[in-house]
């Protein structure tokens, strides 16, 4: 038996420069746009039996914009960052120049003072073998991009470091299939090439 699920990324918020650690701000104008335009390639996705998102702000209004009606999962929220929370990478790396170095190289250290990335990653991981598996079954879930991030080092058993190496566009779309631990990275196109003969 094994489940479909699709991860779809959530709408940005700010300008990339602009994206902050564990960032609560709502969908702006041009996330809201970028959600309008994306709504017909991703809209089949609505049909997966299951539909989550994480607890951000801009997961929600991502997952509802694009006519899922997802439930939240608090296990799909964003890495707990600490007293980085609410900072970008440039902020905390003019602050603590040593601590983020020591941050990006190791990921079982928590400089931040929250939770260090191998835990992120084991999270999110468990979130994935913990869902219902039907043969055939489908899940839609939109989240942040280091979500998605995490769950495909973890659906790779990739290393951690693997983590820094994967760019996650807002409103794309990734696939695995499989069961708890026995997963797959699948690349099927975009809804509308699946249906070319």
């Amino acid at each position: 038996m094994s489940l479909r699920v699709t991860f779809v990324a959530a709408a940005r918020s700010a300008p990339l420069l602009g994206e902050r650690f564990e960032d609560d701000r709502p969908l702006d104008r041009d996330g809201w746009g970028q959600v309008e335009r994306a709504a017909p390639g991703l809209l089949p996705f609505a049909a997966a039996e299951l539909r989550y998102c994480s607890p951000a702000p801009r997961s929600r209004a991502t997952g509802t914009g694009l006519g899922y009606a997802p439930l939240v999962q608090v296990a799909l929220r964003d890495c707990d960052m600490g007293r980085w929370r609410g900072l970008t990478l440039a902020e905390a790396s003019a602050r603590e120049p040593a601590a983020v170095a020591a941050w990006l190289a190791d990921p079982l250290a928590t400089p931040h003072g929250g939770e260090p990335l191998h835990g992120f990653i084991g999270r999110v991981g468990g979130w994935l073998d913990t869902r219902p598996v039907a043969d055939g079954g489908a899940v839609v879930a939109v989240a942040e991009p280091s979500v998605i991030r995490a769950a495909l080092v973890y659906v790779l058993n990739a290393p951690p470091a693997t983590y820094w190496r994967l760019d996650v566009r807002p409103l794309s779309a990734v696939g695995v299939v499989g069961r708890a631990g026995r997963w797959r990275l699948r690349f099927d196109g975009t809804p509308a090439q699946r249906s070319i003969p």
